[in-house]
């Protein structure tokens, strides 16, 4: 089942549950992924990896805001965007742990031959194209740097 039908489903259970939390952020769900099918144009679907991405700017919008929000002191406005962030959330694949990070970005040092700082983009374009979805990009660059550096 496509990831929009997996949301419409979601939808219609909300609504019958009545759970106006979860409905507005499956509707924000749904209404990224309808706007980027649009963009390439009607006759395409939107691939797995496309979908990852929309989510992951969605969690990404979210957090900015639920940051700015705490930090102008507005609590409702913070909750509405944390609750949000919990349902988008469990449809993304899961998150490697900082732990498997490192494991994993150890060995791909190796594999490429990093030795230094100056090897940090060919490092960082190989672990984002392995990593996508799985990893924080934002985590993936602090890990690096601190293992070349």
């Amino acid at each position: 089942m496509s990831l929009i039908n997996q949301i419409d489903q979601d939808i219609k259970l909300a609504m019958l549950a009545k759970q106006a939390d979860r409905l507005r952020g499956l509707r924000a769900i749904k209404s990224a992924l309808l706007l980027a099918k649009t963009e390439k144009g009607a006759a395409e679907e939107l691939t797995e990896e496309a979908e990852i991405k929309v989510l992951q700017r969605l969690i990404k919008q979210r957090k900015e805001s639920a940051d700015i929000y705490k930090t102008q002191n507005r609590e409702d406005l913070y909750e509405i965007e944390i609750e949000e962030m919990k349902v988008i959330e469990p449809y993304l694949p899961q998150q490697m742990t900082r732990f498997e990070i490192e494991g994993y970005l150890e060995e791909l040092i190796s594999r490429v031959g990093a030795t230094s700082a100056k090897d940090l983009g060919k490092v960082m374009g190989t672990a984002n194209k392995e990593l996508a979805g799985k990893a924080d990009g934002k985590t993936i660059s602090e890990v690096v740097r601190q293992l070349l550096g």
